[in-house]
C-alpha cells in the first residue's frame, strides 16, 4: 500500500522576511538626499541668527544710533517674543490636523516667506528718528516669533522622519553640520558686506563711545546684507519641500487617550530626564549667546583688534564647523555626558581674552571657543531624541508630544538668553556708552 505523499513544507522564515523589509522601507533608512535636504532646511534660520547675533547690536548703536537702553529693549523684547512663541507654536501644531503634506511640514514651509520679510525690515533704516526703537522692537519680535514657528516643527521632524534611533542620530548630525555651516555663512557674508560701514575708534579710560564717523553708505550695505540673507529662506525651503517627505505618525492605541496640550505639557515637564537636560543647558545657552553678542562690540571698541574682527569671527565659526564631526566621534566613544566637559574650555579662554587682548591670544581664544561652542550646540539636540524615546517607553499611551518637548526646551533656553542679553546690554549704561 503506497504511503500518502508528504505535504509540501511551508518555509518557516517567510513571514519574518516580509516584516523586516517592510519596517525598514516605510519608516526605515533615510537616503543621503533626504538627510542633506533636511539639513539644508535649517540653514536660513542659522544664517539670520548668526548675522543678528554678531552684528545687530552694532547696527542699532552705530548705524540706527538709538540709545543703549533702547537697544537693550530691542534685544530683550525680541528674545522674549521668540521664547513666548515656543509654547504657542507647540500648542497650535499639537492641535493641527495632518494634511497631504504632513502635520509639521506645512507649518515650517508656510512661515518662511514672512520670516524673510521681517528679517529684511529689521535692518532697514526708517526716515524718522523718534520711533526707531519701536520700529526695531516690532520687527525683531516678529522675526523671532516667526522663526520659532518654523524651528519648532522643523526640529520635531527628526522624530517623525524615521523610527530608527541610529537614523535619527544621523539626520541630527546632518542638520547640525548644515546649521553650523549656515552660522559660518551668515556671519561671513554679512560681515564682508558691511565691513566698510564702520571705522575704528579706540575707547579711553574704559569709557565707550560710538565710532567717530559712520560710512555714508552704511544703510545701503546693511540693506544689501539683509536681502542676501532673506533670499536663503525661499531657496532652502524649496529644497526642504522637494527632498523631505514627512512619514505618517504612529497612531494612538485604542486603549489610550488623546491628551490636551496642557496635560501633555505637564506630563513632559515632569519627566526627570527632560528636567535634567533643560536645567543643564539653561545657563550654558545664555552664556554662549552673550559671548556671541559681545564679541564684535568688544573687539571693535575696547581693544586694538578692530582690523581682526572679521578674521576672529571666521576663526570661531570655522573651528566650530570643523570640530562638529570630531565631537560626534567623541560622543560615540566616551558618551554624551562625558563630552559635556568640553564646554568648560570656553571659560578660561574668555577670561584670557579680556585680560590679554592681543592678536595671537585672540586667535587662540577664538579657536578653542569655537570648539566649545560646537559641543554645546551638538549635545542638547543629540540628547533630546533620547529623552523623547525614554518618555515614550514609559508613557506608551501618550504619543504625538514631540512638538511639546522641542518647543518647551527652546522656550526655556530662549528665556534665559533673553534675560542674560538684556541685563548685559544695560551694563553699557554703567560704562557711559554715549552716542554724543
Amino acid at each position: 500500500m503506497a504511503a500518502p505523499p508528504e505535504p509540501t513544507p511551508v518555509p518557516a522564515e517567510e513571514e519574518p522576511r516580509s516584516e523586516e523589509p517592510r519596517s525598514d522601507s516605510r519608516g526605515g533608512r533615510l537616503s543621503f538626499c533626504t538627510k542633506v535636504c533636511y539639513g539644508i532646511g535649517g540653514v536660513p534660520n542659522q544664517v539670520a541668527s548668526s548675522a543678528s547675533a554678531f552684528y545687530l547690536q552694532l547696527f542699532l548703536l552705530d548705524v540706527a544710533q538709538i540709545p543703549a537702553a533702547q537697544a537693550s529693549l530691542v534685544l530683550f523684547g525680541g528674545r522674549v517674543s521668540g521664547a513666548v512663541a515656543d509654547p504657542v507654536a507647540g500648542f497650535f501644531i499639537n492641535k493641527s490636523r495632518r494634511t497631504g503634506s504632513g502635520r509639521l511640514m506645512p507649518w515650517a514651509l508656510g512661515c518662511m516667506p514672512f520670516i524673510a520679510l521681517a528679517y529684511f525690515f529689521l535692518w532697514f533704516l526708517p526716515p524718522f528718528t523718534s520711533l526707531r526703537g519701536l520700529w526695531y522692537t516690532t520687527f525683531y519680535c516678529l522675526f523671532q516669533a516667526l522663526a520659532t514657528f518654523f524651528q519648532v516643527p522643523y526640529t520635531a521632524l527628526t522624530m517623525i522622519l524615521t523610527p530608527i534611533p541610529r537614523e535619527r542620530d544621523s539626520a541630527t548630525a546632518y542638520r547640525m553640520t548644515m546649521e553650523m555651516a549656515g552660522t559660518l555663512i551668515g556671519a561671513t557674508v554679512h560681515g564682508l558686506i558691511v565691513s566698510s560701514a564702520h571705522r575704528s575708534q579706540q575707547c579711553e579710560d574704559t569709557v565707550l563711545s560710538r565710532p567717530a564717523t559712520v560710512s555714508p553708505d552704511a544703510t545701503r550695505l546693511y540693506s544689501i546684507a539683509a536681502a542676501v540673507v532673506a533670499v536663503t529662506y525661499p531657496v532652502c525651503g524649496s529644497l526642504l519641500c522637494l527632498g523631505v517627505k514627512e512619514q505618517p505618525e504612529p497612531s494612538v492605541p485604542a486603549s489610550g487617550q488623546s491628551l490636551s496640550f496642557l496635560a501633555g505639557l505637564s506630563l513632559t515637564t515632569r519627566h526627570p530626564p527632560y528636567v535634567i537636560l533643560v536645567a543643564s543647558f539653561l545657563f550654558i545657552s545664555a552664556a554662549i549667546q552673550v559671548e556671541q553678542n559681545y564679541l564684535v562690540l568688544f573687539c571693535t571698541h575696547a581693544t586694538r583688534l578692530h582690523d581682526h574682527v572679521q578674521n576672529l569671527v571666521l576663526t570661531i565659526l570655522v573651528s566650530a564647523v570643523l570640530s562638529t564631526p570630531l565631537w560626534e566621534r567623541v560622543l560615540q566613544r566616551f558618551g554624551k555626558r562625558t563630552s559635556a566637559f568640553g564646554i568648560c574650555a570656553m571659560v578660561p579662554f574668555s577670561i584670557l581674552l579680556a585680560a590679554v587682548p592681543t592678536a595671537p591670544v585672540a586667535y587662540t581664544v577664538a579657536f578653542f571657543s569655537g570648539m566649545s561652542i560646537a559641543v554645546s550646540l551638538l549635545l542638547p539636540w543629540s540628547m533630546l531624541p533620547d529623552v523623547v524615546d525614554d518618555f515614550q517607553l514609559k508613557h506608551q499611551r501618550a504619543l504625538g508630544l514631540e512638538t511639546i518637548f522641542y518647543s518647551s526646551y527652546v522656550f526655556f533656553t530662549k528665556l534665559s538668553g533673553a534675560g542674560a542679553l538684556g541685563i548685559s546690554t544695560l551694563s553699557l549704561e554703567r560704562t557711559s556708552y554715549s552716542l554724543a
